[in-house]
């Protein structure tokens, strides 16, 4: 008896090209809503979902729907006096949502709107002995949080205030033997970790110290017969790893080695033709996080009505040129 591949089948007549107007209207209609109950009740990663909002209308080329005023407002109000930022006023401080508001910040060319030096301080004071980084004063580890650490103070240009050596002995620790990375040492692979590691190798000018046909083989693995891709072995796939298995297959320079074709199909399939928006799986409810992921995985894949996205930063190409960050990839 062979195991049953966990997948999800996709129906004739699910969506099979991109409804790009739909996906712009239902991002601009999602943060108006402010009284709506789905709103309010994400209010404790309101920061992250700026950022999966704003990311995805640049994407689009609409973010001039946005209220920047209001938003670069909301920033500076969620800013801490220890530097860092909150995921809304009166939260406390962390490193995921720090990361986010200065990615918001740089997509709106405005990081000096808070301030700079405080933020850098605060990440700083997030290392630990062992080069890893806490995501906020109650010292949880993981090494998202060093990618955090690292991507906030390459896009502010002061990647020196950290000691990088060390940060990256602690990444390389959690490598494992087939390759991938997990949260801590001695933790299972997972796609989501493999990107945040891979995105910090490549930030920190370390990839070659990855084993990319290893690596590469592992996050092709993930590929389904449906065409979607899962986060780890016997998961059913979801649409967010289009960004985290294929980001992390584009920094290695392996994305070549899964089917694109069928990852497409399987993409277009989780858009909701009523509303707008993608939705983990085909049928599903839709939301901004996968609405980002899905539309930067189509972008990866080179589709032509987005706008080129950035593998490590999950950002426009065009952004980072403008600062002048370039990210390393092997090719």
């Amino acid at each position: 008896m062979g195991t049953q591949v966990k997948d999800v089948v996709i129906k004739p007549d699910a969506p099979n090209t991109l409804l790009l107007e739909k996906h712009v209207d239902y991002i601009a209609a999602y943060g108006s809503k402010k009284d709506d109950y789905e709103y309010t009740l994400s209010e404790y990663l309101r920061m992250s979902g700026i950022y999966w909002g704003l990311t995805v209308m640049d994407l689009m080329s609409q973010l001039q729907r946005m209220n920047r005023d209001e938003i670069i407002d909301f920033i500076k109000a969620s800013q801490h006096e220890c530097g860092g930022v909150s995921a809304s006023v009166g939260h406390d401080p962390h490193l995921l949502y720090t990361l986010s508001a200065v990615q918001i910040l740089t997509l709106y060319d405005s990081v000096k709107a808070i301030d700079v030096d405080k933020v850098v301080e605060y990440v700083r004071g997030l290392q630990q002995e062992d080069g890893s980084f806490a995501g906020d004063k109650w010292g949880e580890i993981d090494t998202r949080f060093s990618f955090c650490a690292v991507a906030t103070l390459a896009l502010l240009g002061r990647l020196d205030a950290v000691d990088v050596d060390k940060a990256v002995q602690f990444v390389l620790s959690c490598m494992n033997f087939d390759g991938g990375f997990g949260c801590r040492p001695g933790s299972e692979s997972h796609a989501g970790q493999i990107y945040c590691c891979t995105g910090f190798l490549s930030i920190t000018g370390q990839l070659q110290q990855v084993n990319a046909d290893l690596l590469g083989w592992w996050l092709c693995e993930r590929q389904l017969p449906s065409g979607g891709l899962n986060g780890r072995p016997e998961k059913l796939p979801d649409v967010c790893y289009s960004w985290w298995v294929l980001a992390a297959l584009k920094i290695i320079g392996r994305i070549h080695w899964i089917d694109k074709a069928k990852l497409r199909t399987f993409i277009l399939a989780c858009q909701d033709e009523e509303t707008g928006g993608f939705a983990d799986r085909p049928g599903d409810m839709v939301d901004p996080f996968h609405t980002l992921f899905g539309v930067a995985g189509l972008s990866l894949l080179g589709d032509e009505q987005i706008k080129a996205v950035n593998p490590v930063f999950c950002m426009p190409e065009e952004v980072l040129q403008r600062i002048g960050l370039h990210t390393d990839l092997l090719t």
